[in-house]
């Protein structure tokens, strides 16, 4: 095997891989495009006919991100039937924690009662949860895990400026999680990762930090944490790279993207999805899409279309997807894969396992 740049190694026997478990949380306040008319100088038409949302979900009181994870987390634990204390793994996504430590996966961690992982935080924006889940199965494929949690969190309700109808508009707040487990066959067929730093600056948040007042004197608050984004710079990067990097994750597993039976890309704007099924001559119906309930949920956009396009019966086992994060850093991730998850809580499920146990039994 060659590696990117040009040494060649020995691949190593790996183990499968595949998605066990699906989850999902969103909070329960919503504000719809009206409600944020009040707020700013906009409108219902105005905001759809731009974005195609018309809703969001946000925090209110002290909800937080942590509060967010678990439930996603839990979620997902219960469809892939697999106890808490047998992950080995957590991985949490977010770029809006509670605070710098203790981490998000230690929260989650300890909440689901997984006594023997271990894990760590990852800050890459709406990529997150992407990114994480490829980390997160090449511990599984050498054996150093069984079974990972991946969960992706983010409440951007609070730190976008409510004054500022470029984005706050766009963001909501949600969390979603997956369950990853060693398997004999792997789910994942192909992916690509990537960053361009460079152009980091068109999308960023900062921080109020200040430098020690024995180096230079106390100044004030060097810039507000708003997110600041260059929509047009943006759009351009997402409908520009995204496509492409998507095209090269098909040519690596050998398929076209007429073999794909659905697309579950980041939910950052309708105009920017539509634009990415134009590139790649998908037909609208392919996009899996709930961008208009939920607006820009970060890290968590893709496991929570995941999720409710699941429980809708929209995605089957065995059906083939592309998933693709991009946003912040510049950073994408994309991945083709099997779909494997039959939610442990449902009817067919405890059908399918009934079946297995009397077949065993009658031999």
């Amino acid at each position: 095997m060659t590696a990117p740049h040009g040494k060649t190694f020995q691949t190593p026997s790996l183990i499968g891989c595949e998605i066990t478990g699906i989850g999902a949380f969103a909070p329960e306040t919503i504000l719809t495009n009206d409600d944020l008319s009040q707020l700013v100088d906009t409108s219902d038409e105005w905001i759809q006919t731009r974005t195609g949302i018309k809703q969001r979900h946000v925090v209110s009181g002290d909800q937080t991100v942590a509060e967010l994870a678990i439930k996603a987390a839990q979620d997902a634990l219960a469809c892939s039937g697999i106890p808490g204390d047998e992950i080995d793994l957590v991985i949490a996504a977010s770029s809006t924690p509670d605070a710098i430590y203790p981490g998000t996966s230690c929260q989650v961690q300890h909440a689901i009662g997984a006594t023997h992982a271990a894990g760590f935080d990852m800050a890459l924006a709406c990529t997150g949860f992407m990114s994480a889940m490829i980390t997160a199965r090449q511990f599984i494929q050498t054996g150093a895990a069984r079974n990972a949690m991946v969960v992706a969190s983010d409440i951007h309700s609070r730190f976008v400026d409510w004054s500022d109808r470029s984005t706050c508009i766009l963001f909501g707040d949600a969390a979603g999680a997956a369950v990853l487990s060693a398997s004999d066959k792997d789910s994942f067929l192909s992916y690509e990762m990537r960053l361009d730093g460079s152009k980091g600056h068109e999308l960023r948040m900062g921080t109020y930090l200040s430098n020690c007042p024995l180096v230079t004197q106390r100044t004030p608050a060097q810039e507000v944490v708003y997110l600041k984004m260059n929509g047009k710079e943006v759009f351009k990067f997402a409908v520009g790279v995204v496509p492409h990097s998507i095209e090269r994750a098909l040519e690596k597993a050998g398929l076209k993207p007429g073999d794909i039976d659905h697309y579950v890309l980041h939910q950052a704007n309708k105009r920017i999805m539509d634009a990415m099924a134009e590139r790649l001559d998908v037909d609208a119906d392919r996009m899996v899409m709930n961008l208009d309930r939920y607006g820009n949920t970060s890290a968590a956009s893709i496991p929570l279309a995941l999720k409710e396009a699941s429980q809708e019966g929209r995605i089957l086992p065995g059906q083939k997807l592309v998933l693709c994060g991009f946003g912040a850093g510049l950073a994408w991730t994309t991945a083709i894969i099997d779909w494997s998850v039959v939610d442990q809580r449902s009817a067919s499920a405890k059908q399918i396992q009934k079946q297995t146990a009397e077949c065993l039994e009658a031999h």
